[in-house]
């Protein structure tokens, strides 16, 4: 589903060169969970972006679905970007002053694909994620839990093959966190959507099929969770 070869991503300041990612492989599976771990600056963020398709990696191929999105042009990122993959922040990123039906179809406006089909599947997707009747109601009067699963539902409008999600959880309690965490989980399963999500959160991580330690912009150790001890190993890894 996703092929990483030597991937390699600098920035360039003035005259100073930082190498956030520093040369790695990696596979991911067809409807596989995968969490990326790692310490603060370790490159997780980055690497989602470049899966993305938001950044081009300095070198290295990125393959998606058989299609390498290091050779595209933004303009052809962008098409791929909004048929393929599904973005979930930290932040939600929601428009404050729509509602949460006009905040899900925003992605079917930006590529003119809102049709009465697709409203059906709005409706339907505010049933799944828990928000039935809160259509009309304005994304900024809603809780926190509530506004991620709007985040939620409008990654998912246009059935994207990869879910990308930064930190889904970092703003949000425990109780609320595993609300979120079993959704994700949920349309993982049933869909077969692929879904790699960065975390600082152990707990968070533990949903995942695989979790992937990310430390000085290089793959450290692949880990499952079906390992006994793994828990033990994020814990001294993230110390």
């Amino acid at each position: 589903m996703i092929k990483v070869r030597n991937l390699k991503k600098e920035f360039i300041q003035g005259q100073e060169r930082t190498q956030v990612l520093k040369g790695f492989d990696l596979n991911i599976e067809e409807g596989e969970f995968v969490a990326v771990m790692g310490p603060s600056g370790s490159g997780k963020s980055t690497l989602l972006q470049l899966l993305g398709g938001l950044d081009v990696p300095t070198e290295g191929d990125i393959v998606i679905n058989q299609s390498n999105l290091s050779n595209m042009t933004e303009k052809e990122r962008t098409i791929f970007r909004r048929k393929y993959i599904g973005f979930i922040f930290q932040n939600y990123q929601l428009l404050p002053t729509l509602s949460v039906e006009e905040n899900i179809a925003f992605p079917l406006h930006a590529d003119g694909s809102l049709t009465k089909k697709k409203n059906q599947i709005i409706i339907e997707l505010l049933d799944s994620v828990g928000l039935k009747g809160l259509g009309r109601k304005r994304a900024n009067l809603l809780s926190g839990g509530q506004q991620q699963r709007v985040a939620i539902a409008r990654a998912l409008v246009n059935n994207p093959s990869v879910l990308l999600a930064d930190e889904p959880t970092g703003n949000l309690d425990r109780g609320k966190a595993e609300e979120i965490l079993g959704l994700i989980s949920r349309f993982n399963r049933e869909n077969n959507q692929t879904i790699i999500m960065v975390t600082h959160d152990i707990f968070a991580a533990g949903f995942a099929d695989r979790i992937i330690l990310f430390k000085d912009g290089v793959i450290d150790q692949v880990i499952s969770r079906k390992d006994d001890d793994y828990a033990k190993y994020v814990a001294n890894f993230m110390a």
